[in-house]
């Protein structure tokens, strides 16, 4: 394989054209065979294999509750990736991004025992392991803040904090358009890259060739980046919208004449208006001249599939968007996505056989109890940080003798998030009036949302049972490495932020008779939040959005338009994340350098021992309705034990799925 990039904007033009006829001139292949051009008329098959939102899921192992777990974990998808190479004599291998966080190995290197500038990170090491093309940076990747992704990219940045040396990186070219350093104004990775491999194909006459075929690649991040991580992101770094970048570099990437160019986006689809602040630009960005296939990630969803049916320009069986060949292969290492390509030589040049070339999503487990076995080199390879990780997160620090899940969070079981909210309330009580004595005496409320609520599957909830507590157990409670922000608003601020949260739920109509879902789809669970600190609110899912939150009282009064309180909340939230009203970083009064779950693991350990008085009770409750049908919902199954020793006496279980799930029915009329 060769592979060349986007070269320094301050190379003389004469080195440049060197450089060029130099890699014009090759004809000899990574062998070292002669290799000779494709005439007209020559067929070749060519899969473009995709991984996308790792999240560090090295291993099939639930950190949270100490096993192993058959239906994720790279270690299985590597499993697909031979099989695929397998059937596909000529394929390229390429990741969306979202790899670096989000499993408890990650954290653990990236903030426990942070890994030096020689060391490779977990996930690239398993990835170099199977050999990449290329690949591109999703959201997640800046969580740990720009001089830690400098570090584990291998890759120099002009930006406060940024690495100037080269330390230890994937060995495969990282490429990213649309994020630009604030100091020059450049990329802080190579927009994109140019990878040649020697690929086999078919004659007009029949007879095998091996020829050269080269692929460009050129990678976008969500833009909303500058909200979602502004305390690691602002002053240091712009962004633009993928639109745009894709106008700016593909002249440039055009101009090294690859035979296809490939967009690595870290996002999904979406048709509304564009703007270049889009989250999930990939529809629009399937429609720029130039971009032959395109790669999506982000939704943790699969396309091909059936959640994008039904959309516009979308051919979601086949794996089209807007006449563009495109996959997205799922989340956690759950599956690869595989778009396999008919080419044909026409006039010099390699097209795609549209009626031929079809997308696919390959899980890793076809059922249950149906998984590809893991693949036995990559485990070796993260041994010692994965049995570091372990041990650390079964650190004990303290005791309780309260369940804490989300089994039942959007219903109505708080538990998992009123330690969340007291820790923080706590923190912000002990912390704020230093910094802004004038809000000594502002009521201090909490919002929290539960970040598991079974969207990964069956045994994707918070579980922290009654006994022990570790680290491991503040892991589970909050998933992800935000830190605490705190902003001030009043109450009708408040009552906007939990009408947005009430989004989560279906609009019912109590004179429907049959099933009605009360879970949309709309608002996922993270974006659940609710609020504690003394308030208590009725939400009315009969009303339509906007309009469901009523009775709203602080300390037994009820909460007036103008009065004033301040809320604790993530850095995401608070600074755009879910695009919540009036929340935008311009009201942050206290952006704490403290992570959310550090603050929470200290909280527990203070306590020493968790009760049932330590937890403030559930702030709301649905408003009764008199239905005539069935309102359901989907949880793990055979629960119901939870459920009652929440004090939730109007749920039941209806249907088990036979999948780990099941059916609940909720008695809104008490």
């Amino acid at each position: 394989m060769r592979l060349s990039q986007a070269l320094p904007r301050a190379l003389a033009p004469s080195v440049l054209a060197l450089a060029l006829l130099a890699g014009c001139a090759t004809q000899t292949g990574m062998s070292g065979h002669h290799v000779t051009m494709a005439p007209d008329g020559s067929k070749a098959e060519v899969a473009i294999l995709e991984t996308t939102d790792i999240h560090s899921n090295v291993l099939s192992y639930d950190y949270y509750k100490v096993k192993q777990d058959s239906s994720l974990g790279y270690e299985r998808t590597a499993t697909l990736i031979r099989q695929a190479r397998q059937q596909f004599a000529n394929n390229f291998l390429f990741d969306s991004g979202d790899t670096i966080q989000g499993s408890v190995l990650a954290d653990y290197q990236a903030q426990v025992q942070k890994i030096g500038c020689r060391e490779e990170l977990g996930i690239y090491r398993a990835m170099d392991s199977i050999g990449y093309d290329g690949g591109t940076a999703g959201n997640h990747e800046f969580n740990y803040g720009l001089g830690f992704l400098s570090q584990v990219t291998g890759t120099p940045m002009n930006v406060d904090g940024g690495h100037s040396d080269r330390c230890a990186g994937p060995h495969f070219p990282l490429v990213l358009s649309n994020v630009y350093s604030a100091r020059d104004g450049r990329p802080i990775f190579k927009p994109w890259a140019v990878v040649e491999k020697n690929i086999t194909v078919t004659g007009p006459d029949g007879k095998a060739r091996t020829v050269p075929l080269k692929v460009g690649i050129i990678g976008f991040t969500p833009p909303p980046i500058m909200e979602w991580d502004k305390q690691n992101l602002a002053g240091k770094v712009t962004v633009t919208g993928v639109v745009e970048a894709a106008n700016k570099y593909l002249p440039e990437l055009k101009a090294q004449h690859p035979d296809l160019i490939v967009g690595v986006l870290h996002g999904g689809l979406n048709t509304d208006t564009y703007t270049s602040e889009m989250e999930n630009g990939g529809w629009y960005l399937a429609a720029v001249p130039g971009i032959d296939v395109l790669l999506l990630g982000h939704s943790h969803t699969e396309f091909p599939g059936p959640h994008y049916e039904g959309m516009k320009e979308v051919d979601a069986k086949r794996g089209f968007v807007r006449g563009t060949p495109a996959v997205m292969g799922g989340f956690f290492g759950k599956d690869l996505g595989v778009v396999d390509l008919a080419l044909e030589r026409k006039d010099g040049h390699w097209m795609i056989d549209k009626d031929k070339t079809h997308s696919e999503v390959r899980p890793i487990c076809k059922s249950k109890t149906d998984c590809v076995p893991a693949d036995p080199t990559i485990a070796p390879l993260v041994a010692q940080a994965h049995e570091a990780a372990v041990a650390y997160v079964n650190t004990p620090i303290g005791e309780s003798h309260v369940r804490m899940s989300s089994y039942f969070a959007d219903v109505g079981n708080m538990t998992a998030l009123a330690a969340v909210n007291a820790a923080q309330r706590d923190y912000v009580a002990s912390e704020l009036p230093h910094l802004h004595p004038e809000l000594a005496h502002v009521p201090v409320l909490s919002a929290a949302a539960a970040f598991r609520t079974g969207f990964g599957g069956p045994d994707d909830f918070t579980d922290v049972e009654p006994g022990a507590i570790t680290l491991r157990s503040a892991a589970d409670l909050y998933f992800y490495p935000n830190t605490l922000n705190v902003v001030k608003t009043d109450g009708a601020g408040v009552k906007a932020w939990l009408e947005k949260s009430a989004e989560r739920f279906n609009q019912i109509d109590p004179s429907k008779p049959g099933e009605q879902e009360l879970i949309g789809k709309s608002l996922p669970g993270y974006n659940f939040d609710q609020i504690q600190g003394g308030l208590h609110y009725v939400i009315d899912v009969s009303k339509p959005v906007g309009q469901r939150i009523s009775h709203m009282t602080y300390n037994g009064k009820p909460v007036k338009p103008g009065q004033v309180f301040v809320v604790a909340t993530n850095n995401y939230r608070a600074s755009g994340g879910g695009n919540f009203p009036g929340l935008n970083g311009s009201n942050i009064v206290l952006a704490a350098p403290d992570g959310a779950r550090e603050i929470l693991a200290r909280w527990l350990q203070q306590h020493k021992t968790i009760e049932r008085k330590d937890l403030e009770a559930t702030s709301w409750h649905f408003a009764p309705l008199k239905m005539h049908g069935v309102v359901v919902f989907r949880t793990a199954a055979n629960k119901i034990d939870v459920a009652r020793e929440a004090g939730l006496t109007n749920i039941s279980q209806v249907k088990d799925n036979g999948d780990g799930t099941a059916i609940y029915a909720i008695n809104l009329s008490h």
